[in-house]
């Protein structure tokens, strides 16, 4: 059975190969029967030339009415003692002649056989013999005379044998150039379609915004309505992330409205309004981000970390100086990771805050590769979280810093982003005795 996954040049091998290994050997037990056939045939019409010459040398004594045999037949091997060229003539009773090369042997002739017999037989010494036997009647002579012809096939048999011989090393060369050929053809008529695989990589690695069209009919159609479907993706991407903009702003100015509206009522129902208020533009920031970041995952192009970040720390690092506090940056120079520039800003500047908002003197980040993963460490000195507290912080999504107002996308968004990008976060105590908050991203790109 072919394993389902096997590419389609190496199905197409398969099949080739299979049909020359059936083809070849068919064609050549086929050219190997024909040639022993016409050999064998040629070796026989021999046979009859002598046989004929045999029969002339037949004469019966017209003095005493005997019969005789002509002493030589023009071949001097019919004289020497198994030689393999050996000829009998017997009436069955009290007539027998034989060559001088059978001497005191025997041809196994078929008495009742009728016309001309041609068959193989094993010599005097087991050699392999080709037979040709005949019935004759001359006149005087009461009872019909059997001849017999036998001469070796050891040359018809190495005449064939060499024959075979080149055939099959003939074939053997003929199968390996054909699929050696039928290899480059397929390799040759396949180019296209791993060129299209390859500008399909580059796609969905960002290293590139369409494929290729400069292909054969067939697969430049293909090309040409999957470029049409990723023109209309990026248009239909585009319009979210506008309309998710567009929405944000819309959205901003009744909520400040609002919360102005919400101190003129006494003080219970306004910490009531206030909280309903905070809830409101925290699940608008919730929705917006995810739509942002959904939009910004599927086709976006590897990005350099340090350059990205650099803004998001040059700026958290004025704030983090006018509290007092030192911000310590680490960022892989040589790092780029596909991961879509806002998202990382947002993720790494929800934690940086949020870590700021609880250190005491010290906050660091430091970004860097390990085990095959890009890893985005940020740490404080602040009072941290216990196991339980950061178990239940991850378990419901709430954001890190939950009792003090403050931006940022929350763990809820930070999940959703990981989960876009195939990554993961983390929460740990931090070597500086707060919290440590890990982002692992895989190196390939988003899932």
């Amino acid at each position: 059975m072919i394993p389902t996954r096997w590419s389609l040049a190496r199905r197409l091998l398969l099949a080739a190969g299979v049909l020359v290994l059936v083809v070849l050997p068919l064609a050549g037990g086929g050219l190997a029967y024909t040639f022993r056939e016409t050999v064998t045939a040629s070796f026989d019409e021999r046979l009859d030339s002598m046989m004929r010459v045999l029969l002339a040398a037949v004469e019966r004594d017209p003095l005493g009415g005997g019969l005789n045999v002509s002493p030589t037949l023009g071949d001097t091997r019919f004289d020497r003692v198994f030689s393999g060229w050996y000829w009998q003539v017997s009436d069955g009773e009290a007539f027998t002649r034989i060559s001088r090369s059978l001497w005191d042997q025997r041809l196994p002739l078929q008495e009742a056989a009728a016309g001309v017999v041609r068959r193989d037989i094993r010599g005097p010494r087991g050699e392999p013999l080709r037979l040709i036997e005949r019935r004759i009647r001359l006149a005087g002579h009461p009872r019909p005379l059997r001849v017999g012809l036998a001469v070796s096939r050891q040359e018809l048999d190495a005449e064939v044998a060499r024959f075979e011989w080149l055939l099959w090393l003939s074939l053997l060369a003929l199968g390996i150039l054909l699929l050696g050929g039928l290899a480059v053809q397929i390799r040759w008529g396949l180019a296209p379609l791993r060129r299209l695989h390859a500008d399909l990589r580059a796609v969905e690695t960002g290293r590139a915004e369409r494929l290729g069209t400069r292909l054969p009919a067939e697969l430049a159609e293909l090309a040409g309505a999957m470029n049409e479907v990723l023109a209309r993706d990026r248009r239909l991407i585009e319009r979210g992330r506008a309309a998710a903009g567009n929405l944000a702003h819309a959205l901003k100015t009744p909520i400040s409205v609002l919360r102005t509206l919400a101190d003129r009522h006494p003080e219970p129902q306004r910490q009531r309004v206030r909280d309903e208020l905070a809830r409101l533009d925290e699940a608008v920031r919730h929705h917006l981000a995810r739509a942002s970041a959904a939009g910004g995952a599927s086709l976006a192009g590897p990005v350099p970390v340090a350059e990205v970040l650099a803004p998001v720390v040059d700026g958290l690092t004025r704030l983090a100086e006018r509290r007092g506090i030192a911000l310590d940056a680490e960022l892989a120079p040589s790092l780029r990771l596909r991961v879509d520039a806002q998202d990382l800003q947002e993720m790494v500047g929800n934690l940086l805050e949020n870590a700021l908002h609880w250190a005491r003197e010290r906050v660091t980040l430091r970004v860097v590769v390990a085990d095959g993963e890009a890893c985005l460490d940020v740490e404080d000195d602040g009072p941290g979280m216990t196991p339980e507290q950061r178990e239940a912080a991850l378990a419901r999504g709430a954001r890190l810093d939950e009792r003090r107002s403050g931006s940022g996308l929350g763990l809820a968004i930070v999940e959703d982003l990981m989960a876009l990008y195939d990554g993961r976060l983390s929460l740990e105590a931090a070597p500086l005795g707060g919290l440590a908050a890990r982002i692992r991203l895989p190196l390939g790109g988003a899932a």
